[in-house]
């Protein structure tokens, strides 16, 4: 999850009960923020590992910047034209946080076997090398290539100061998925242990007051 600036990156593994909620600063401050919820399936041999969680802060975040300094993207997971990410992950991803000035050009190096998405949280732009018009709100499917490219529009709405776009993608696992409401398994029996662990306790609990998600 992206908030504010931060991102909070938990492994489920076997199994974890948390909370969603903004931090406290964030409900008594008030102001406009993206909220971003991003789940990276595990592979079947990792499915059932310990929980983990880090505390990622923007400082933390490998940064790149083009050249005119049009755009900057910070890197979340995985690698970007050599740059690192601090968020660990079973499954091979890359995962950055762009953003684009009105008019600024960004064209990253990508990894051809991977995937490649782009979702785009405010502004407008256009992307692909055929410069498909790209609105907020909208996800780009990019096809087979080893590059990536967006552009912002010269024009913003008087709100919107450039463009916010999340980059992603990975490695496709190929593996049977078992799935039941926040529990995702490779199996229908995996699917039935999980539920049971959960209502056993043991991925833990929530102290009072605060909400379950």
């Amino acid at each position: 999850m992206i908030t504010d600036g931060a991102t909070q990156w938990m492994t489920a593994g076997a199994g974890i009960v948390h909370s969603e909620m903004p931090t406290q600063d964030l409900l008594e401050g008030g102001g406009l923020f993206h909220g971003v919820q991003l789940w990276v399936n595990l592979p079947a041999a990792n499915k059932w590992n310990q929980p983990a969680y880090q505390d990622l802060q923007a400082t933390d975040l490998g940064l790149i910047a083009t050249e005119d300094a049009g755009a900057v993207v910070r890197v979340i997971a995985g690698d970007l034209g050599g740059h690192q990410g601090p968020g660990s992950t079973f499954t091979p991803i890359t995962y950055a946080h762009a953003t684009l000035a009105p008019g600024a050009r960004l064209r990253l190096p990508w990894r051809p076997e991977f995937n490649a998405l782009a979702y785009v949280m405010a502004g407008r732009g256009t992307s692909g090398p055929g410069r498909r018009p790209t609105n907020e709100g909208q996800l780009v499917v990019f096809g087979e290539g080893d590059v990536i490219e967006f552009q912002a529009d010269e024009s913003q709405d008087s709100n919107v100061s450039g463009v916010e776009v999340l980059l992603l993608g990975g490695l496709p696992i190929r593996e049977q998925i078992a799935w039941y409401g926040p529990f995702v398994m490779n199996t229908r029996d995996e699917i039935v242990q999980a539920i049971e662990d959960y209502q056993a306790g043991k991925m833990g609990e929530i102290p009072p007051g605060l909400s379950r998600t």
